[in-house]
Parts: C-alpha cells; sequence; structure tokens
C-alpha cells in the first residue's frame, strides 16, 4: 500500500523559510513525478512545483519562481521543498503527490498518490 506523507509545515513570520517534506512507502520517487500542491481556505487547490524524479527536472508556478526550491533525494527516497521569502499568500495546506505518467504540469488526476498534507501558516 502506497503512502505519501508529509512534513516539516508550521507557522512562520512573513519573509521567512521552511523546508517541507514528502516521505514514501510503497514507491519510489525515482520513477514518478512528484509536485506539491497547496490549498489556502476558500480556494481551489493549485500546484506549486514539481520534479521528474529521475532527471531532476523541475517547473514552478509563476508565483513562487525565485523562492521556492524543489528537490528529490533518491538515496532516501524523498522530496523537498524549500520556501524562502513566505507571504500571507503562500499560507496553505502543502499535499505531495505522485504520478507514473503526467504529462501536463499540475494537472490532478494525472497524479496516482496523494498525501494527507501539511499545514504552512504565515503570520506576524
Amino acid at each position: 500500500q502506497v503512502q505519501l506523507v508529509e512534513s516539516g509545515g508550521g507557522l512562520v513570520q512573513p519573509g521567512g523559510s521552511l523546508r517541507l517534506s514528502c516521505a514514501s512507502s510503497g514507491l519510489t520517487f525515482e520513477y514518478y513525478t512528484i509536485a506539491w500542491f497547496r490549498q489556502a481556505p476558500g480556494k481551489e487547490r493549485e500546484g506549486v512545483a514539481s520534479i521528474d524524479g529521475r532527471y531532476g527536472r523541475t517547473y514552478y508556478r509563476d508565483s513562487v519562481k525565485g523562492r521556492f526550491t524543489v528537490s528529490v533525494d533518491n538515496a532516501r527516497n524523498m522530496v523537498f521543498l524549500q520556501m524562502n521569502s513566505l507571504t500571507a499568500d503562500d499560507a496553505a495546506l502543502y499535499f505531495c503527490a505522485a504520478g507514473a505518467q503526467v504529462r501536463v504540469f499540475f494537472y490532478e488526476p494525472e497524479y496516482e498518490y496523494w498525501g494527507r498534507g501539511t499545514q504552512v501558516a504565515v503570520s506576524s
């Protein structure tokens, strides 16, 4: 049974940083595209960053480019999202998701496996 488990969320001040982690059991990230999505209260879920588990190619939504970095550690089978210069607009529940045949970045139906999320709050 595949499980994705996110961690690393919390409360941070504007301008601060957090590093989210996604660990998997039953799934090897190297063979998947892994993406981070987020959902703020009253808003639709949106893709934030994705990475090809084997080749490391990345893709970001415009609003996080230059601030967020997604990475994969295949030796540990973990994916990370380093988030810097956080603003109130970044506050959300963050999910990691994995898809074996992702053709369109952030197209949710192409991601077979989802974690339950980790909460990120940004407030002074």
